[in-house]
């Protein structure tokens, strides 16, 4: 496999974006992972600021400030675009999963822990405007999964990402435009309520295989993704999990291996993603040892992976 650059040199370049971009923070390295995967870029959206966040650290944490310097005139909007991670913040915990957001204040200490590798967009909303408009409302959150208002914000997010709209395109009003837009919208969303929960609770009985299979989807980059993991984001036994996966003649681990080793093959044909080695596209997917991931991978397709990787697609 390709050569890696040394992980304490990759760390130490992605903390320095880091902070370039979204200001001081603390981090730390993952002790559950020899292989650091980290990038972050910044984007202007008509004096807008997001930025792009993709790693694997193991926290992610800024201490208290006294709102008077360049770190606290910001609250983060944050839109998970893929796996879990917890917030902390004034004594309260919420966990965020592919599709939610949640609303973190920079003038107060907070931990983000990634549970492994996350992907993330942060809008950079003025604090002085949100405590504006939230009064009396805390300033931290997770905001209601299904709310009109939370689609909405998803939508507009998304459609930011547009790299066009980072080379000149809108009307120097545009981006406080859509900063109050999102303000107003986060005041709707906001649902402590919805702190802690998971996203798969108090499923019905009837539909517990179809939602599993879901959550494995949505959770393959999980490196403890598993019976246990399942069972305990449904809200059932590993052992009806079990039962459940055996009426089909499966099983719940050669099930999770086969959707990784597919979705690890479809990255390495990607030609856009050519520039990522095969370690790195199997760690993302779920693969922590190496040689284990070959011998699976070549069991599975009959080609090694580096093998795979060049055969036209």
């Amino acid at each position: 496999m390709p050569a890696l650059l040394n992980p304490c040199v990759e760390f130490a370049n992605w903390n320095r974006d880091l902070r370039a971009v979204c200001g001081n923070f603390s981090t730390a390295r993952s002790d559950r992972h020899s292989l650091f995967i980290g990038s972050v870029h910044g984007q202007d959206v008509c004096g807008l600021e997001l930025a792009h966040i993709r790693t694997n650290a193991g926290l992610i944490s800024r201490q208290h400030t006294h709102g008077d310097g360049d770190d606290d005139r910001h609250c983060f909007l944050i839109l998970q675009g893929s796996g879990h991670q917890r917030i902390r913040q004034q004594h309260r915990v919420i966990d965020l999963g592919p599709d939610d957001i949640a609303l973190v204040d920079s003038a107060q200490a907070f931990e983000i822990e990634p549970q492994g590798l996350v992907q993330n967009t942060s809008v950079h909303l003025s604090r002085a405007e949100v405590a504006r408009q939230f009064g009396q409302q805390r300033l931290f959150g997770k905001l209601a999964r299904n709310s009109v208002a939370t689609h909405t914000i998803r939508a507009l997010v998304r459609s930011l990402e547009d790299a066009q709209l980072s080379e000149g395109y809108g009307g120097e009003n545009d981006g406080s435009a859509v900063e109050q837009a999102l303000i107003g919208l986060a005041a709707a969303g906001l649902d402590e309520r919805a702190e802690g929960q998971p996203g798969f609770a108090c499923v019905g009985h009837n539909d517990i295989y179809g939602l599993a299979t879901r959550l494995v989807e949505a959770s393959l980059q999980e490196t403890d993704l598993g019976p246990e993991y399942l069972a305990r984001h449904l809200n059932v036994s590993v052992r009806q999990l079990y039962r459940l996966f055996e009426q089909r003649h499966e099983s719940i681990a050669r099930y999770i291996q086969q959707r990784r080793l597919e979705r690890v093959a479809q990255d390495l044909r990607a030609r856009d993603l050519r520039h990522e080695s095969i370690t790195q596209i199997a760690f993302k997917w779920g693969f922590v040892d190496a040689a284990h991931f070959s011998r699976a991978f070549k069991r599975h397709f009959q080609h090694a992976p580096r093998d795979f990787r060049q055969q036209p697609a």
